[in-house]
């Protein structure tokens, strides 16, 4: 793997940054969207529902 990755460490700063920026987007936007729909929801007729 490291014959792959040209220049880059295993303990790069810039590397580690970038990766917890991805996952911390990829996070809000997963939670974004169900909250989001969920939100639009009327809750009284949520719960006549069930």
């Amino acid at each position: 793997m490291q014959k792959m990755l040209f220049g880059i460490h295993c303990w790069d700063i810039s590397t580690l940054a970038s990766v917890v920026v991805v996952l911390a987007v990829a996070a809000l936007v997963a939670s974004y969207i169900p909250a989001r729909s969920a939100a639009s929801v009327n809750p009284v007729e949520a719960l006549r529902a069930e």
